[in-house]
């Protein structure tokens, strides 16, 4: 009863108990942080659904614009062919620059009889080519019609309309751009995580059983062991977990050149894979690279997984 009661004792029991409550504090605090980060993914996507909602609608309410535009646009291009076949007449010295300046409104006229169903950011660039070539023909008309006798025929519906479907474009962009930034706060929330990693190379025992060794020489097989993480965002079904183990000099371990997956960086050589049922729970598993009688290298080896196109997690070892 007195070792019971000793100061050690004591002193021992008092450190498990700060232990054992700084490790539910930490679980805490843990749960809470998961906790507001799903709320926040959760958030994003129905905020994304909102703007691409909002986003056809502005398309819808844009339609109306960009017919009037294209109207306004033939008639001030056509106006504008009258007024320089009418300096044309005045003077034919300057017939040639003239007819250039007509070639080049009788090409933007084909380009919106051509194309029916321009949009607002086509539409949007003939606009500012019609008021480059509408200030060239000012210039001529300064130089050739000096008494302002010509009836220059440009219309201001134009620039009404214009102005209206600018504003309506940039309203558009912007809707655009922050469903865009939303879907890819989802994607990478959505994205599974590798961790606790356990990689070693494995050596042959005579009851046939495998156990880590770091000894080159004796290695025939690489494991990686790892858990994927918890995620209620992600996709759940069949899936497939690749490992890429890269050797010393830099070369994937193989055992068919083909076996390539297509990530978000391109195409990416794998070793082995696994099939899983992912079901939105944390899973535990080990994938094995067989060497078959390849000798393995001395030195540092990457393990690197990847799951759904993306690298989840990576981990390293070496082999003397």
């Amino acid at each position: 009863m007195d070792q019971l009661n000793s100061p050690e004792v004591k002193k021992s029991n008092g450190a498990f108990l700060i232990i054992i409550i700084a490790l539910l504090a930490g679980l805490g605090a843990m749960a809470y942080l998961w906790s507001k980060k799903n709320s926040e993914l959760n958030d994003c996507m129905n905020e994304n659904k909102l703007l691409n909602s909002d986003m056809k609608g502005m398309d819808n309410m844009m339609a109306g614009y960009v017919g009037n535009m294209s109207n306004d646009l033939k008639t001030d291009f056509k106006n504008m062919l009258k007024t320089y076949d009418a300096l044309i007449a005045k003077d034919k010295t300057k017939a040639d620059s003239l007819n250039i300046q007509k070639q080049k409104i009788q090409s933007l006229i084909n380009e919106l009889n051509s194309n029916k169903k321009m949009s607002a950011s086509q539409l949007i660039r003939m606009q500012r080519e019609n008021e480059t070539l509408r200030n060239i023909m000012k210039g001529y008309v300064k130089q050739i019609d000096s008494l302002n006798t010509l009836n220059l025929k440009l219309t201001s519906v134009l620039d009404e309309t214009t102005t209206k479907l600018s504003v309506t474009t940039e309203e558009r962009d912007q809707y655009k751009a922050d469903a865009e930034q939303k879907t890819e706060q989802v994607r990478k929330g959505s994205r599974l995580q590798a961790y606790g990693f356990t990689s070693a190379g494995l050596r042959m025992k005579l009851n046939d059983m495998t156990e880590p060794t770091n000894r080159a020489k004796n290695v025939v097989q690489i494991k990686s062991s790892f858990t994927l993480s918890e995620n209620p965002i992600t996709s759940a079904g069949r899936k497939t977990v690749y490992m890429q183990v890269i050797s010393p000099d830099g070369r994937t371990l193989q055992q068919r050149s083909s076996n390539t997956i297509q990530t978000e960086n391109g195409a990416v050589p794998y070793s082995d894979k696994k099939e899983i049922d992912y079901q939105n729970e944390r899973i535990d598993l080990s994938i094995f690279y067989d060497l078959k009688g390849e000798d393995a290298a001395k030195g540092n080896y990457k393990v690197k997984i990847y799951c759904d196109g993306n690298l989840i997690g990576s981990d390293s070892f070496t082999l003397k």
